[in-house]
């Protein structure tokens, strides 16, 4: 990394080769469980953690239109006492999955950030969430880890260099809470057109 310039060039070219079809089934996951009122879970650490609670924030708030019920997102990384609770009584690695063994309810999404798809308490919480029938994303970098390979939707950002990982991380996430807003500001026209079309017919 030799230069501001380069960095953006290297940031630009990684977006170029984004998988916009698995990016695709990532937005199509969220407007199912938007449809089926289920909780969008998302968790992560380090620079992944705030990825994760800046995603949950814009799910909830960004989405807000009128007359429209809201998105149930919660960041696991939010809830710092309980955080250092788990982490002191019973290891980091199982922050993320006692927290869903409380939340989780049939037919919710657990969305998983890492930049190396390695890590532990993350892993843990897509096994969980798969044993229990959950729909499990993750967002990685570099080769994937093990996360790419154990998320029934995996996005994998081709990059090697961790800041460029989390501002593509990043990208994506809100690419996703807007498209989402979209979504559902388009149901709700659909909605209210099916509405005056009906009552056109009385």
């Amino acid at each position: 990394m030799h230069s501001l310039a380069s960095y953006f060039e290297q940031m630009s070219q990684t977006l170029e080769q984004l998988p916009l079809q698995t990016l695709q089934r990532v937005a199509n996951a969220l407007w199912e469980a938007y449809q089926r009122d289920a909780t969008i879970f998302v968790c992560g650490n380090g620079g992944s953690a705030a990825t994760a609670s800046h995603f949950a924030c814009d799910l909830a708030k960004w989405t807000i239109k009128p007359q429209t019920r809201r998105v149930r997102a919660i960041a696991l990384t939010d809830n710092i006492p309980l955080i250092t609770a788990w982490s002191n009584d019973q290891g980091y690695t199982d922050i993320f999955v006692e927290q869903l063994q409380a939340l989780y309810r049939p037919g919710d999404i657990i969305v998983a950030i890492s930049g190396s798809g390695n890590s532990p308490n993350v892993i843990r919480a897509v096994e969980w969430g798969n044993a229990v029938g959950a729909v499990t994303v993750g967002l990685t970098g570099f080769d994937g880890g093990k996360l790419y390979r154990i998320a029934q939707i995996g996005l994998h950002v081709n990059n090697r260099f961790m800041p460029q990982v989390e501002d593509i991380h990043s990208t994506i996430c809100h690419a996703l809470a807007v498209n989402l807003g979209h979504q559902i500001e388009e149901s709700l026209q659909v909605d209210t057109l099916r509405e005056l079309a009906v009552g056109d017919s009385l």
